[in-house]
């Protein structure tokens, strides 16, 4: 019986392994055979802690096998992993000895096949349709004619292009583009800050919020039309504050955000066409509406002409209209009188019933309370009188001892010094201006004598005055005159002329031209 107790039992000899060390080999075995593999199975509970890693299961209709997406691996994605879609994952199995469970590190994730695409875009547009993002009510209207056009696509496809061509074609309006990726990875998040790029622009501000959006892109496959069927596309296009047309591919190739864009446009070429009217078809309207409105007016004003003609002839005299009033007043001055003697005195009435209580009583208590109170006020006026009078005269000892007569007589004399030099400078400007003003008038003088006619009388000139001191400037008027008085630039002599022995002699005739003397209103010259 001891000896087969102390025999050892069958497998004491094998090597013993820590926890640790047959988790590391479990590890090694599993990442050796199976370091890349595509699965494919449906995804099952999906979980996107705040880390930024991504936890999914994998599944078929018997095992489950969970995977994980590293941060920076499910940045990259074109598609996302989301619950119910059926994928082919790639990567490797690993195990994680924690929960001595085997995963695996999800490298590349894809729909598997078209079915599964647009599975899950179903799936997303039931889900957004749910929240209210499609409804009718929640469109707005566009813009009849919008100042400027937030353009969202390509810069160097042909959509840009023809958006343009069309838009010059119709009504030239300003275009701001914002280039995007219009299909792979970075089509999505491109197109979403564009779109709240140009909601976040400040209106009227040195680069102008658009008055409309135009998220554009030609046609293609499902797959190059998948960045505008991202969730953060529809939301961003819902959430927009400016209206926005949808024209993602051509009018067969439908995405989310046709159903949540205010507009959706078949064609890039008819999204500029819903954008802004034909300009000369919009003049001619404005033409025909003119001539419509001027014929309204010139009808309106007829009628209503001869309205009141008609109206003018139907309505009565202006005596006829104030006989009535006239004799309602003189009804109501007849009733004036009795009715004021009737309110005074129940007036006066009422006034003895007020009047009634009153009791000269009562009136002397009040008055003696009122006069208690008066004393008592007084009474504690006075001392408050007084010590704010000492107070007053406390702080105005106060000022006076820091008045001083030194400062005061040194601001004084210095406010004199200047006065006297700003006295001199006066008398000084006012002896040169009168200098200047002195020689002005002393040139001004010269002038007059050069011009006057008393400088010509010193070169041999004479002025001739008549009987009445007029002047005399012809000989018609020197022979009826009987005296004539010369002036010489020394004096003036009086002459006499006789009528019958006078004879006009004839003006001899000058052997050369000379210069005629100037002359001014106080005579003739000779």
């Amino acid at each position: 019986m001891s000896s087969l107790i102390d025999d050892p039992e069958p497998g004491q000899n094998a090597p013993e392994f820590s926890v640790t060390e047959i988790s590391g080999a479990v590890k090694r075995t599993i990442e050796g055979e199976f370091s890349h593999v595509r699965v494919r199975g449906e995804v099952g509970r999906v979980s996107r802690p705040r880390s930024g890693h991504v936890y999914l299961d994998l599944k078929d209709d018997r095992s489950v096998l969970s995977g994980v997406i590293w941060k920076g691996v499910s940045s990259r994605l074109v598609t996302q992993p989301e619950e119910g879609m059926e994928v082919v994952a790639t990567g490797k199995l690993t195990t994680f000895g924690g929960q001595s469970k085997y995963q695996m590190v999800i490298e590349d994730i894809a729909p598997a096949g078209m079915g599964a695409l647009m599975a899950m875009l179903e799936k997303r547009k039931a889900a957004l349709a749910a929240e209210g993002l499609f409804a009718p009510e929640r469109k707005k209207e566009l813009p009849y004619l919008p100042e400027i056009i937030g353009v969202i696509t390509s810069p160097s496809g042909a959509v840009i292009r023809d958006i343009l061509h069309r838009l010059r074609d119709r009504f030239p309006r300003k275009v701001l583009i914002w280039p995007v990726a219009v299909q792979g990875a970075k089509c999505a998040p491109e197109v979403v800050a564009a779109i709240e790029g140009f909601n976040a622009m400040t209106v009227g501000g040195a680069l102008p919020r658009p008055d409309l959006l135009i998220v554009a892109r030609g046609g293609g496959s499902i797959e190059d039309l998948w960045g505008f069927n991202e969730e953060a596309v529809a939301r961003a296009a819902a959430a927009s504050e400016i209206p926005l047309i949808s024209a993602v591919g051509h009018e067969t190739d439908t995405t989310l955000i046709d159903y949540v864009a205010d507009r959706r446009a078949p064609t890039p070429t008819a999204a500029a066409e819903h954008a802004v009217p034909v300009r000369m078809e919009l003049l001619a309207h404005n033409d025909a509406q003119g001539g419509r409105l001027l014929r309204a007016i010139t009808q309106g004003v007829s009628q209503r002409r001869q309205r009141l003609s008609d109206l003018s002839r139907a309505l009565p005299r202006p005596e006829t209209l104030l006989e009535n009033a006239s004799q309602r007043l003189d009804r109501a001055s007849l009733q004036l009188g009795p009715n004021l003697m009737q309110a005074v005195q129940g007036k006066r009435l009422k006034l003895q019933e007020t009047s009634a209580p009153l009791q000269p009583a009562i009136l002397r208590a009040q008055v003696t309370s009122a006069r208690a109170n008066l004393a008592r006020w007084s009474d504690s006026l006075a001392p408050s009188l007084t010590r704010g009078t000492q107070e007053k005269r406390r702080h105005y000892d106060n000022l006076s001892k820091r008045l001083k007569p030194d400062s005061i007589t040194r601001d004084i004399h210095r406010q004199s010094d200047r006065l006297s030099t700003l006295s001199k400078r006066f008398a000084a400007l006012a002896e040169t201006q009168t200098q200047s003003r002195r020689a002005s008038l002393r040139a001004l003088e010269r002038m007059r004598q050069t011009l006057g006619y008393t400088e010509t009388l010193k070169r041999g000139y004479a002025v001739v005055r008549g009987d009445d001191g007029a002047l005399v400037t012809t000989l018609a008027a020197a022979q009826s005159s009987q005296t004539l008085e010369i002036q010489f630039k020394d004096g003036r002599v009086s002459t006499h002329t006789d009528e019958a022995t006078a004879q006009a002699k004839p003006t001899p005739k000058p052997s050369k031209p000379r210069k005629t003397p100037p002359a001014d209103d106080q005579g003739t010259l000779f």
